[in-house]
């Protein structure tokens, strides 16, 4: 069932839309207030404890820098990027808003199979697992599993409702991600139940970066760095520029733009 005045799985809830907002200008005070009086306001629905984890995770990369572009342009820094410190009490308050999620998300499918709000908010939580697993704990692995696990959660969502374009992300990140990998690491990972198909990717993400609604801005951000990894310098300068002039208190954005030759 979807929420009052909500039309699909990713409508414009104006409580959503501020803390959204502020989380990607890095503001993530004022986002978690938002989501919480979300949360308080809509407690049946999912999305708002998922979004204040997401707002923690947020919190983490930008603390840690785990965003900078030199991090995933090199495959050498990458894979021997340091575990980082990660914040206990963060990590605590990621954990419960997702377990909060999950449990309003579940009750939900378990009296309506096909609620496309609660089939999103476990696509988001998964994708947010599999995030803080292998960029904060370096837990590679599990990270690949939780990515798993939000792309066929997509793929189910988008045979109900197409138009919900955030969802591609899950899709796109997955192909994108795992089809950078040399071609032997691409046949194991197929034989798992991986998809690794890198155009099929890039394709999804511009699905939800041209026309998503909460996650369009971190699909942009994606984007910008596989043109960077492409030396399509043009393309990412492009969706730096438009990143930097909608959230301009987020200084990566210009960081990363001063960087681009």
């Amino acid at each position: 069932m979807l929420l009052a005045g909500a039309t699909a799985a990713t409508s414009s809830q104006p409580l959503l839309d501020s803390g959204y907002r502020d989380m990607y200008n890095l503001n993530f005070p004022h986002a978690h207030s938002t989501f919480t009086e979300y949360e308080r306001a809509y407690p049946q629905d999912p999305l708002g404890h998922v979004s204040n984890a997401a707002a923690y995770l947020f919190s983490e990369f930008d603390r840690l820098r785990v965003l900078e572009f030199d991090l995933f342009t090199a495959d050498s820094r990458f894979e021997s990027r340091p575990k980082t410190s990660a914040d206990p009490a963060v990590k605590k308050s990621f954990d419960e808003e997702l377990a909060a999620g999950d449990a309003i998300a579940n009750e939900r499918l378990s009296k309506s199979p096909n609620d496309t709000n609660a089939l999103f908010a476990l696509i988001l939580a998964n994708g947010l697992r599999g995030d803080y697993a292998s960029l904060i704990e370096k837990r590679n692995l599990a990270g690949l599993g939780y990515m798993k696990s939000s792309r066929g959660l997509a793929e189910r969502l988008l045979t109900l409702d197409p138009t919900c374009y955030d969802a591609y992300l899950a899709v796109g990140v997955e192909n994108y991600l795992l089809g950078i990998n040399a071609a032997p690491v691409r046949w194991f990972l197929r034989i798992t139940g991986a998809q690794t198909d890198k155009q099929q990717g890039i394709e999804k993400l511009k699905l939800t970066a041209t026309k998503g609604h909460y996650l369009a801005p971190f699909a942009r951000l994606l984007l910008a760095v596989a043109a960077m990894r492409d030396k399509d310098s043009n393309t990412a300068r492009s969706l730096l520029q438009g990143l930097a002039a909608e959230f301009s208190q987020n200084g990566l954005y210009k960081k990363e733009l001063a960087r681009i030759p």
